[in-house]
């Protein structure tokens, strides 16, 4: 998509930043608009290295803010493969409608390790449609800033992790809980802007990591503890995140450009599958308990080069009621007493997620050098893991003539709760089999486990990229049973 098409994409508004304002207050709203946006190189979705307009700013109010859209989705603004589609994008655009489809696929295998060596073939192909029904319909000044947001998604493959004897992390970016299905649906959401899209509200069919402990960086990584929300938060049932949506809202609020405040409030799913299998049934028994998000950030820009950052503090509670992983009804353990687990009232997680970037490569606000990672927390009576710490460092291929290449490490460490490991060590006492929890059965006593990886993503031409990757998993599962594993995989991506 062409610079001029997405610049002729934003509805004529007088903004604040449009007028002449004094220095010390457009510090505050940000600097005059311009009158075209220049083409930069993001880091988009699937860890696509390729140029991106940032339509963005002038498509969903949700996605105008300042830390980037939702960051799984097909891109919204991305160059394609097939570019405008003989005149037919700008066709549907100039009409409201945005159209996009994306093919995933990636081969990874343990070559080391593991309970087993293997590989498998995972993959998606998504679609998304975007309603701007001001431009649609025209039905008048109600619906400015009024959107649809829908996503489908097919998924296909085998989980290499469960094959090397891990099932509580996964290596591989694309899969899980899209169920064996045609059409799986991950989001469905009516969004309403106002003031400039300082207030944005929206209604749906919602996955809650899609707005809530997210950054437009996680997806640039392979293992699923990064993508799709952090962990342990996105593995509990009141948090749960891409590709798995919940019907709730989520009301924005941003006084000014460099910080906003989100709330929201969620229905819990009892059940392995919110919205079963496929994701449209919405009607599932048992929805009567809530989830509440809540998150603030702060978005600075430092300097002449507006070395961008994101600071983010959240919570989560859901006033369901979970089984203990170790205390039983009468106060024993439950693994031996052959009595139910206590149920606990509430659940609890919170989340601090930062990037800072350090040295600035291009216009883009992932475009440079960029140092990151955040900290996660969830109760350890409900949930297997309840500490996680990730730092990541990335950064453009600008250094050696590849602009629009990019590299990142990462580390990633999670601790498994205490009532975990105590269930764990008295079963295994006592001849029994080891109970698992929100992170799966394990095939031995847990502790901790820690992955580095790192990425390579290669822009091969508009809307094509490949992305090698390593990853080194020490722990395998939180556990000593296997050796360590060493996997490689790489992913290509088609933007259509």
């Amino acid at each position: 998509m062409a610079a001029s098409t997405a610049t002729a994409q934003i509805p004529p508004a007088t903004a604040l930043q449009d007028l002449d304002l004094p220095a010390w207050l457009r510090g505050i709203v940000g600097p005059k608009k311009q009158p075209e946006i220049p083409q930069v190189s993001n880091p988009t979705p699937y860890a696509e290295t390729q140029p991106t307009t940032p339509v963005y700013e002038a498509i969903p109010g949700f996605l105008n803010a300042a830390y980037g859209p939702p960051s799984f989705g097909p891109p919204f603004g991305t160059t394609h493969l097939l570019g405008d589609w003989g005149g037919a994008q700008p066709w549907l655009q100039k009409r409201g409608l945005y159209l996009a489809f994306d093919v995933y696929e990636d081969i990874a295998g343990n070559v080391a390790g593991g309970k087993k060596q293997d590989y498998t073939g995972t993959g998606q192909v998504a679609s998304t449609l975007d309603v701007d029904w001001d431009k649609l319909l025209h039905p008048g000044a109600w619906a400015k800033d009024f959107w649809l947001h829908l996503l489908v998604i097919n998924g296909n493959g085998r989980n290499l992790s469960r094959i090397f004897g891990d099932n509580g992390n996964q290596v591989q970016q694309i899969y899980g809980s899209r169920g064996n299905v045609i059409a799986h649906l991950v989001w469905a959401y009516f969004e309403k802007a106002w003031l400039d899209h300082r207030v944005d509200l929206s209604v749906g069919w919602i996955p809650t990591g899609a707005f809530f402990q997210n950054s437009p960086w996680v997806c640039n990584y392979m293992n699923v503890w990064l993508c799709g929300g952090e962990s342990p938060t996105k593995y509990l049932a009141g948090a749960r995140g891409w590709p798995s949506g919940n019907i709730g809202t989520v009301l924005r609020v941003m006084p000014i450009k460099q910080v906003y405040v989100m709330g929201g409030l969620f229905a819990v799913s009892p059940h392995a599958y919110n919205g079963g299998i496929s994701g449209w049934s919405w009607g599932q028994d048992g929805l009567g308990k809530l989830s509440t998000q809540v998150e603030i950030g702060w978005i600075p820009a430092f300097g002449r080069d507006h070395l961008v950052g994101h600071y983010k503090l959240g919570g989560m509670y859901d006033n369901s009621r979970y089984n203990d992983l170790y205390e039983g009804v009468n106060g024993e353990p439950w693994v031996v007493s052959g009595l139910a687990p206590r149920k606990q009232s509430g659940q609890t997680s919170v989340w601090v997620i930062t990037d800072q970037m350090l040295v600035r490569r291009g216009a883009g606000d992932m475009n440079g050098l960029i140092l990151g990672g955040y900290y996660a927390y969830a109760s350890g009576q409900t949930s297997q893991v309840n500490h996680t710490l990730v730092a990541v460092l990335m950064d453009t291929g600008a250094l050696w003539h590849r602009p629009l290449d990019s590299v990142g490490i990462a580390v990633l460490w999670a601790s498994f709760s205490r009532s975990a490991i105590r269930s764990q060590e008295l079963a295994a006492s006592h001849g029994l089999a080891l109970p698992g929890g929100n992170f799966g059965v394990p095939y031995g006593i847990q502790g901790h486990e820690t992955i580095y990886e790192a990425y390579y993503g290669v822009h091969i031409l508009d809307g094509l990229s490949i992305k090698p990757d390593f990853q080194y998993v020490n722990h395998v599962g939180g556990t000593t049973v296997f050796k360590d594993a060493v996997v490689l995989s790489t992913a290509l991506n088609v933007a259509f």
